[in-house]
């Protein structure tokens, strides 16, 4: 079923998966939109971006202009994710943290720009903050992950205290501080990604050696 609504940013919209999520089953403090007054902070990727709020994780895939749905195919797991165009996997594993799958839409505005919303399925248990889009890759930055923490407290300050306006507020001096140890493990974790990389590769080296002898 092809369905034609209007985008989050007054784009036409075609919907090649039409599932909606069911809010009804939700928290009412999900529905904050908190995103739209006060701005994102998105972590970029080779593809696009990606951001989050307190509920939901926002993934965007730049296609080649023209791109129609049929030649995309999204795979959302409560622990995983798969991104493929034209034949072609853009991205494909664990995801950071797990979803609610059924809960979960995803829409190509202008025939351009793939927007898919993941619902985060702990987000009544727990304060989750993603530092990555999957476990593994497309991690953000310390300095990233500090904003986007901050970020996800006013949201929370908000959901609160439903009578104040928090999109433009600031928070204390001490968050402005990126701790150290963060640093350190962003800088072990790109060095564990690498050294995973440089090996995969030359394993399928090696191998393609052998078919050749």
């Amino acid at each position: 079923m092809l369905v034609m609504v209007l985008g989050l940013y007054g784009h036409r919209v075609e919907h090649s998966q039409y599932l909606l999520p069911t809010y009804s089953q939700m928290p009412d403090y999900v529905e904050t939109n908190f995103d739209e007054r006060s701005g994102i902070v998105p972590c970029t990727t080779p593809w696009g971006r990606w951001w989050q709020t307190v509920a939901e994780v926002h993934v965007e895939v730049n296609v080649p202009e023209g791109t129609k749905s049929k030649f995309i195919q999204v795979t959302v797991r409560p622990s995983h994710l798969k991104v493929v165009v034209l034949n072609e996997v853009i991205f494909e594993g664990p995801l950071f943290s797990v979803v609610r799958s059924d809960e979960s839409v995803w829409t190509l505005e202008d025939k351009k720009l793939i927007h898919l919303v993941l619902s985060k399925a702990d987000v009544c248990s727990k304060e989750t903050v993603w530092e990555g889009l999957l476990k593994e890759e497309f991690l953000a930055d310390p300095w990233t992950v500090h904003e986007m923490r901050k970020k996800l407290d006013l949201e929370r300050f908000q959901i609160e205290n439903p009578g104040f306006d928090f999109s433009g507020a600031s928070l204390q001096k001490g968050y402005d501080h990126v701790p150290g140890t963060a640093l350190q493990k962003w800088e072990e974790k790109q060095k564990d990604i690498a050294e995973k990389k440089q090996g995969s590769s030359q394993e399928s080296e090696g191998e393609h050696s052998q078919e050749k002898s």
